[in-house]
């Protein structure tokens, strides 16, 4: 039996006592693995119905094993060891977990930043394989790299089709497509939505082109999925459930933090599922991924934090203030966390299976990619290589009251910052490039500890399939730092009329546009030269102007 063990004190261990005897009496653990729609209300039972072969992944999706090893075998005759996925959301997140726990290479393209397309297009193209991973079969960034790798193979003189492994549903425009161009294709089960979907075709086919043991990953999930369907006091994922979703009042803020897991990245992965699953009709759980046990967060004891440390499977310690400790190994894991957002769900009283407001995001940005345009409104001021745009009300003032004429954008942040109340929290969205500026990142703990308040901090365009929805959907108490950049240098998106530094820019404003609309205090930075803007960004982010 693979070990799987959820331990609380404090407002979870109170939320856990409260709740989980009614949850065992409900029959909740068992109805879930029985695939009972009716779990969430009439409201969600359309959906549901739909939503729920993800409880038995670990039986159904055995088929996929021999023919991920078949693919692989293949490819390996020809030399061909560099694995790139190309998937957003849940397509790309849980890949980058398993991949990277089991020490396996795998490139993650998951952005529109042309900088990055070309730069991960360019690295070892006479080796490469690429995974393009869609459910809808109509994810616009997903379809803009596949058309950029297309015509590298292509100007290459290498055949596509020999190279390109399709995941999508049966039936998708993109399943349509791809056989009728002849690619390799492999059906996920379309009953999963994508943020459940990692042991689906979805997390495994790159997974395992990429060298990883998925029969043994699947092993770790069937081992606990009794233990989980148990309408039991012990059950671990109606505890963790109870603790994500009952606490009273609600502390909406779960910090996640590695302690030892040795799980690579799992916190991103869970951060997405949560997030998107809960972050609706005003409520939800909003998960703050912070980057070490000394996170400013953890020292608090604001009333509307919990934390969830992430330990070893054989970790038999007991968590300290208020929050929860969860060990497991990686497949036994995916699904406890799973089922627990679906049982926090129930709780909460939402679907934990839509995302409505990740489709009016896509909506704004495909308007503003109609019209040419990239911004929605004209620049407050500029200060430097640095545009400032204030969205989302009157927040910003209109003049300095005080010190020099120049206006800054330490001023800027000052003035944001000054919005958030005391059950809010900053997000930091950069759509820049990941790896090449990962020490922007350094600021979400500097604003944390500024402000005293949550921090979150997220790539675009990836953290829109993520905490994008609770940003829009969850409650109205977040503050908004947004960063866009020029390209160094653009590049068009084959087939289309449109490149991806247009797409981004369209993505970035949409996603302000729509902050925006619901009220929220949106600060939009826009770099003009990237490397200048960028320095001035974050000095002003990592100290503020405090003269």
């Amino acid at each position: 039996m693979t070990s799987l063990a959820v331990s609380a004190s404090g407002a979870a261990a109170d939320a856990i006592e409260r709740h989980v005897p009614d949850l065992v009496g409900d029959s909740v653990a068992s109805r879930l693995f029985a695939r009972d729609a009716t779990l969430w209300g009439p409201d969600a039972e359309a959906e549901s119905r739909i939503r729920l072969s993800w409880v038995g992944l670990g039986r159904s999706s055995r088929p996929l094993v021999g023919e991920i090893a078949a693919l692989r075998d293949t490819f390996a005759q020809q030399g061909l060891d560099h694995v790139v996925l190309c998937g957003m959301g849940g397509s790309s997140l849980a890949p980058e977990v398993i991949c990277a726990t089991a020490g396996r290479p795998l490139v993650v393209l998951d952005s529109s930043d042309p900088d990055v397309v070309r730069r991960a297009i360019d690295d070892d193209l006479a080796h490469t394989v690429v995974v393009v991973s869609s459910k809808s079969g109509s994810t616009v960034e997903t379809d803009s790299q596949r058309r950029a790798y297309e015509q590298a193979f292509t100007d290459a003189g290498i055949d596509p089709t020999e190279r390109i492994v399709v995941v999508t549903d049966p039936g998708s425009p993109l399943d349509e497509e791809a056989r009728g161009k002849g690619y390799r294709v492999v059906n996920a089960d379309p009953e999963v939505g994508g943020r459940y979907s990692a042991l689906t075709a979805f997390g495994l086919v790159p997974s395992g082109l990429a060298g990883v043991d998925v029969a043994a990953l699947l092993d770790e999930a069937e081992s606990v999925a009794d233990l989980l369907a148990a309408d039991d006091d012990a059950n671990p994922a109606l505890r963790l459930g109870a603790a994500m979703g009952g606490t009273s009042p609600l502390r909406d803020k779960l910090v996640l933090v590695d302690d030892g897991s040795g799980i690579s990245g799992f916190a991103d992965w869970a951060e997405q599922l949560i997030a998107e699953s809960t972050g609706k009709n005003g409520t939800g759980v909003l998960p703050v991924v912070v980057e070490s046990d000394d996170a400013p967060e953890l020292g608090w004891s604001a009333p509307d934090v919990l934390v969830a440390r992430l330990v070893a499977a054989d970790d038999e310690g007991r968590p300290d203030g208020d929050g929860v400790r969860v060990g497991g190994t990686l497949g036994a894991q995916l699904l406890l966390w799973e089922a627990a957002t679906a049982v926090a769900g129930r709780l909460l009283g939402i679907n934990p299976f839509d995302q409505p407001d990740v489709e009016s995001a896509k909506k704004a940005a495909r308007g503003l990619l109609d019209q040419g345009t990239r911004e929605a409104s004209p620049a407050a001021y500029v200060d430097g290589a640095v545009e400032v745009r204030a969205l989302g009300g009157d927040w910003l003032p209109v003049e300095r009251p005080t010190g020099p004429a120049g206006r800054t954008v330490a001023e800027a942040v000052e003035a944001l910052l000054g919005q958030v109340g005391a059950d809010g929290y900053v997000a930091v969205m950069a759509y820049l490039d990941r790896l090449g500026d990962a020490e922007l990142a350094d600021c979400r703990r500097a604003l944390a500890a500024r402000t005293e308040r949550p921090t979150t901090f997220g790539w675009g365009p990836r953290f829109l399939h993520s905490t994008g929805q609770f940003h829009k959907g969850g409650p109205p108490v977040g503050v908004y730092v947004q960063i866009t950049s020029a390209p160094r240098s653009d590049l068009p998106v084959p087939g289309r009329d449109f490149t991806f530094g247009q797409f981004i820019a369209a993505q970035a404003g949409g996603d302000a546009q729509v902050l925006a609309e619901h009220g929220r205090p949106v600060l939009q930075l826009h770099l003009t030269d990237h490397d200048a803007g960028l320095a001035q960004v974050r000095a002003a982010l990592l100290v503020g102007d405090h003269g």
